[in-house]
C-alpha cells in the first residue's frame, strides 16, 4: 500500500518541479528581454509614448514566443523519446546478447563485479519493461518526457513570460502620475528587476538545492548585465536634444 503513495508523492514533486522550471524559463526570459529594449528605448527616445509602445510589444510577441517555443521543444522532445524507445525495443527483440551486454558494462563502471555484477544482469534484464527503462536512462540518458502537458508547458512559460515582461514596465505606467523623469524611471525599473530577479534566483535555490544568496545573485547579475546590453545600444540612437 505504501508503495503506490511513494510514487504518486514523486510524480506530484516532479510535476512541480517541471511548472517551477517553465514559470522561472518564461518569467526570467520576459523580464530581462523586454528590460533590456525599455531602457534602450528610454535613453534614446525620451518619448514616454514610444517606450510603452515598444515595452508592450515585446511584451505580447514575448509571451507568444516563449509560448510557442515551450510548446513545440516539448513535442520535440517527447517524439525523439519515442523515437529512441522503439529503436531500443527493436534491439531488444533482435540483438538481446549486445543489449546484454551494454547492461553488464554500465553496471560494470557502477562498481558491480563478479557473482554480484551478473546477478543484477539477470534480475534487470529478466523484466523486459526495466531493462528498456535501464537503457534509456543509463545508456542514453533520456527521461520520458512522454507524461508532460506539451500544451500546459507552453501556457505557463506564455504566461510567465507576460508577467515577467510587465515588471519593468512598471515605473513608466506610473510615471505622469507620481511625476518622476523618464531617467529617474529607468533606474526604478532596473532595481525593481534586479530586486524581482534576485528573488526568483533565491526562491529556486529554497526550492531545489543550493546556497539561495548566490543563486540570486547569480540569477539577477547575469539577468542585468544582459539587460544593460539594450542600454547600451539606445546611449547610441540617442536623440539630440531639441
Amino acid at each position: 500500500m505504501d508503495l503506490p503513495k511513494a510514487k504518486n508523492s514523486f510524480s506530484e514533486s516532479h510535476k512541480v518541479s517541471s511548472n517551477l522550471r517553465d514559470i522561472i524559463l518564461g518569467g526570467q526570459d520576459g523580464l530581462v528581454n523586454v528590460l533590456g529594449i525599455v531602457l534602450g528605448v528610454a535613453v534614446a527616445s525620451q518619448d514616454l509614448r514610444i517606450i510603452l509602445a515598444a515595452g508592450l510589444a515585446a511584451t505580447f510577441a514575448e509571451s507568444v514566443s516563449m509560448a510557442a517555443v515551450a510548446y513545440t521543444s516539448t513535442r520535440a522532445e517527447q517524439s525523439y523519446y519515442q523515437s529512441e524507445l522503439e529503436r531500443e525495443k527493436k534491439e531488444i527483440e533482435e540483438i538481446p546478447e549486445a543489449e546484454i551486454e551494454e547492461i553488464r558494462e554500465i553496471y560494470r563502471h557502477k562498481g558491480f563485479s563478479g557473482k554480484l555484477l551478473e546477478d543484477v544482469v539477470k534480475k534487470i534484464t529478466s523484466n523486459k519493461e526495466v531493462w528498456l527503462d535501464e537503457m534509456m536512462k543509463f545508456e542514453l540518458g533520456l527521461q520520458d518526457a512522454g507524461a508532460k502537458n506539451a500544451f500546459l508547458s507552453g501556457v505557463v512559460v506564455g504566461f510567465a513570460a507576460f508577467v515577467g515582461s510587465l515588471i519593468p514596465m512598471l515605473p513608466f505606467f506610473f510615471l505622469n502620475y507620481v511625476q518622476i523623469s523618464i531617467s529617474e524611471a529607468v533606474w526604478i525599473s532596473l532595481a525593481i528587476s534586479a530586486l524581482t530577479l534576485f528573488v526568483v534566483g533565491a526562491y529556486k535555490a529554497k526550492t531545489t538545492v543550493g546556497d539561495w544568496k548566490k543563486s540570486g545573485a547569480e540569477i539577477a547579475v547575469i539577468g542585468i548585465v544582459s539587460a544593460l546590453i539594450g542600454y547600451i545600444v539606445g546611449l547610441f540612437f540617442r536623440a539630440p536634444p531639441v
